[in-house]
């Protein structure tokens, strides 16, 4: 069990020597002092580990044995960490000066506050959003998610629009600060997701419980982002199709499932159809296991869904977009998120 603290930053690590190398001298000396930082090694079959211990002994180390994936390796991991906060932080992560304490500072001033994240610009396109996570994360009414900054691959320049402290519906797990007893609560992530939209299924359910969930402007930091998977990989379309229906019926209201999945088996359809056409053969296989996942699986997600809608949402205006950003953006033209949900 490591000491606690007030937050731990905690990283993941699956065979990332090199963004160690890169990263994590900026994040030591960019943190305050008395902040735990920990590799948590998701199975690493580089010598990543040994060269944390050879370099940076300050640094903790769980060693979890074998790759949990992204959702699984978190929630083993913080099992042994004891904090007031965790800040989940993707290994190719470039922090700033002061990054830290803006997000404590948040956090503290409402206890219902149960996650928020920093702005997220690009480490590559350094004047630019970063496409997971930017400037907070929403989804519309059918499960498509978006961010403040970022809709589907149109990535807007940062020039402070999206300065407003303000609530959203996810936070990006590539820089996300929750707190421990909430994240407990909830079970942690839900260890079938393996990897990908597994902090916006975690945030729904803060939001069902009753909590918050808040962009920060004041704190900022750089993603590399595709570390371990390329955006256009099958395995990861894959991912992202399955898990996105699963998260959609856990979380749902029951009088928005039919229409829902009525129009995304639809649209599902469509992008099969349209990878099939453009050649991409194994995505579109991606899109057809990622229904056949759900389908088989739909006894086991029910018991799922009941736990997950044991509680629902008791406070304030939901933010989810009410309309579809899918038709926004093909067939209106909208690439702007201020274009798509204005007064956000």
């Amino acid at each position: 069990m490591q000491a606690a603290s007030k937050t731990a930053v905690v990283i993941l690590n699956w065979n990332g020597k090199d963004f160690l190398a890169r990263f994590l001298p900026g994040l030591i000396s960019g943190t305050p002092s008395g902040t735990r930082i920990i590799i948590a090694d998701n199975g690493s079959s580089d010598d990543s580990v040994r060269f944390v211990q050879e370099n940076f002994p300050a640094a903790g180390i769980i060693r979890l044995g074998k790759n949990y994936g992204f959702s699984g390796g978190y929630n083993e991991a913080l099992l042994k960490v004891e904090a007031e906060y965790f800040l989940l932080l993707n290994s190719d992560v470039e922090v700033t000066p002061g990054w830290l304490e803006p997000l404590e500072e948040l956090m503290d001033t409402d206890k219902k506050i149960a996650a928020c994240q920093p702005k997220i610009r690009s480490l590559s396109e350094r004047e630019k959003f970063e496409y997971a996570g930017a400037a907070g994360g929403f989804i519309d009414s059918y499960g498509y998610p978006f961010c403040r900054g970022r809709i589907f691959s149109s990535v807007e320049e940062d020039h402070g629009q999206y300065d407003d402290e303000t609530e959203i519906l996810w936070a990006s797990g590539a820089c996300m600060m929750v707190r421990a007893e909430y994240f407990k609560a909830a079970g942690g992530f839900d260890g079938d997701f393996f990897a990908h939209m597994e902090e916006i299924d975690l945030c729904w359910r803060f939001r069902n419980m009753g909590y918050r969930v808040l962009y920060c402007p004041h704190s900022m930091v750089f993603h590399l982002g595709g570390g371990t998977l390329p955006r256009k990989n099958p395995r990861k379309t894959y991912l992202n199709f399955r898990n996105n229906l699963v998260m959609l019926f856990k979380n749902l209201p029951s009088s928005r499932m039919i229409p829902v999945f009525v129009l995304r088996f639809i649209f599902d359809g469509i992008a099969g159809l349209k990878f099939l056409l453009t050649d991409h053969y194994l995505d579109c296989f991606a899109v057809l296991r990622a229904h056949f996942y759900f389908y088989f699986h739909l006894p086991r997600l029910l018991k799922k869904r009941r736990a997950c809608r044991k509680s629902l949402p008791r406070h304030g205006k939901n933010p989810m977009f009410g309309g579809n950003i899918v038709l926004e953006y093909f067939v209106m033209g909208k690439k702007r998120f201020s274009d798509i949900a204005p007064g956000k």
